[in-house]
């Protein structure tokens, strides 16, 4: 197996995480560990703003659980660290953007780990499952997630069969943003993060956390919580320097210059 099974690379407020392990991108314990160590370093440094996720080479984003590793002792209960598994889906407080670049196969965790993200960007010749159902397991976050991101009929065809679907299908369920030629998917995911870096950070995070919090509340019950300011980063933003120079920046016909305070 490849030593540095994630590679990472900084380019100014953008953080760069490529899967590269092995042939396939497939995670075990250690390398969901390694993950979930990178994005709380992410979520935590002001400096940074936006991710992209991606995949090495061009078959595969991730398959999700390394089912050898598992074969050899790796337990599927195990320690996946800070982040639960992928390092991102059970990750608290992640409060900055992050965008998934799919360039290959995608399934099972990997699925899970590409519906952890905010967008999906899609390579044309991508392809996804959830295939867990024929190793007899349960795909327990893309149970929760899933039947919230698209049509609960399809959502339940795809869980129960664990048949394959291609990027443009999943277009056209809503489930990714865009697909994108090939050799072009992480020229725009690069396109698109630089445009999320020159936003407002502190209303990114508001943002986040409000569609959290809202998720399984009533209207009223989340709408009182964010203008009674109980919720941490609207508390934050409604005090912050960067919402003063918002209005000025208006008022005096220009663009803002966010400072994320």
């Amino acid at each position: 197996m490849t030593e540095n099974p994630i590679q990472t690379r900084r380019e100014g407020a953008i953080l760069e995480v490529t899967l590269a392990r092995g042939k396939a991108n497939a995670i075990d314990l250690q390398t969901s560990r390694i993950m979930g160590d990178i994005f709380a370093d992410f979520r935590d440094d002001p400096e940074l703003r936006v991710a992209i996720v991606t995949g090495a080479g061009e078959k595969f984003f991730c398959p999700g659980w390394d089912l050898k590793a598992a074969a050899d002792g790796d337990a599927v209960d195990g320690d996946y660290g800070v982040g639960g598994f992928g390092g991102l889906q059970e990750l608290r407080d992640m409060n900055k953007p992050v965008i998934m670049a799919v360039n290959g196969i995608c399934c099972g965790g990997g699925l899970e780990l590409a519906l952890s993200g905010d967008m999906i960007l899609a390579a044309d010749h991508a392809t996804f499952a959830l295939p867990e159902i024929r190793s007899g397991t349960v795909a327990d976050a893309a149970s929760v997630k899933l039947p919230k991101r698209i049509p609960y009929h399809v959502a339940m065809e795809l869980l129960l069969t664990g048949r394959w679907f291609d990027a443009n299908e999943g277009k056209g369920w809503g489930l990714i943003n865009e697909v994108i030629p090939a050799d072009q998917l992480m020229d725009r995911a690069g396109e698109l993060a630089r445009l999320l870096a020159s936003g407002p950070p502190l209303v990114y995070a508001a943002i986040k956390e409000v569609v959290r919090d809202a998720e399984d509340s009533k209207f009223q019950d989340a709408m009182s919580r964010i203008t009674q300011r109980k919720l941490r980063t609207v508390d934050v933003l409604y005090s912050s320097e960067d919402q003063l120079e918002g209005a000025k920046a208006f008022a005096e016909k220009r663009d803002p210059v966010w400072k994320g305070r």
